[in-house]
């Protein structure tokens, strides 16, 4: 997985949300079995929200999270939860869901929009393996300035004028859903939405070439540079299924 931003903060947040979640498990075969308990991570796609803690009532879940921030699945307890993001060092609630959580299923809690509008949703991952020679991709589209964006996977050795998008005028909120592509490595580009794909150099983004493997599941997330002053926009990539072979 890439994390491009905050590594450290990322890294701590993960030990913090192991410590508290663990600790509300009950007895040592609930914190090893993933048939017995729900999966959540946290993703902050928030450009300029303040650092957030998530809490789950009382319980701190994740600490001093980031823009870009993207936490490892921890355990849960199946259930209702009342899940908040706070300013970080604070009690001061910014967003706040409630979903319920079933066992042997992950979800996200995404962190979205601007701080002024802050939302926060949890979406159920993917957790099953893509058909033999398929990828299964999501795409969440959270870049604030963007604009409407079409989405072209350009696989190794072929040009960007010879491949069509698998997703157009994909707009700020979005959520795909996923979709499976024939796994193998591919560039990932972003044009603004109509935009004709003559060259890379016309492009919101151009990702690193990337291997997605047979069977795996991914959420692609787009969001805002960290700069307003910089065009275009950035992918963070989270994994949410790999073939345990």
């Amino acid at each position: 997985m890439f994390f491009p931003l905050r590594h450290r903060s990322v890294a701590m947040a993960r030990v913090a949300a192991v410590v508290s979640l663990l600790a509300m498990l009950t007895g040592c075969q609930a914190m090893v079995n993933p048939a017995s308990t729900a999966q959540v991570r946290v993703i902050d796609a928030s450009p300029d929200a303040p650092g957030i803690d998530l809490y789950q009532g009382t319980d701190g879940v994740a600490y001093n999270l980031g823009f870009g921030d993207v936490t490892s699945y921890v355990p849960m307890v199946p259930g209702a939860y009342t899940l908040s993001a706070a300013t970080a060092g604070t009690r001061q609630i910014l967003s706040c869901d409630k979903p319920t959580l079933a066992a042997a299923s992950q979800y996200t809690v995404l962190i979205r929009n601007t701080a002024g509008s802050l939302q926060q949703f949890t979406l159920k991952d993917q957790n099953q393996p893509a058909p033999a020679g398929q990828t299964s991709l999501r795409f969440l589209d959270e870049a604030t300035r963007a604009g409407p964006v079409d989405v072209y996977m350009v696989p190794s050795g072929h040009a960007l004028v010879t491949v069509n998008p698998i997703l157009t005028n994909v707009a700020f909120g979005t959520n795909t859903g996923y979709r499976n592509i024939p796994s193998g490595t591919y560039t990932l580009v972003v044009l603004p939405a109509g935009a004709v794909p003559v060259s890379t150099a016309v492009a919101s983004y151009t990702g690193a070439r990337m291997t997605y493997p047979s069977t795996a599941a991914r959420t692609l997330i787009l969001i805002d540079q960290p700069l307003a002053s910089i065009p275009g926009v950035q992918v963070i990539t989270a994994d949410d299924y790999d073939n345990p072979a």
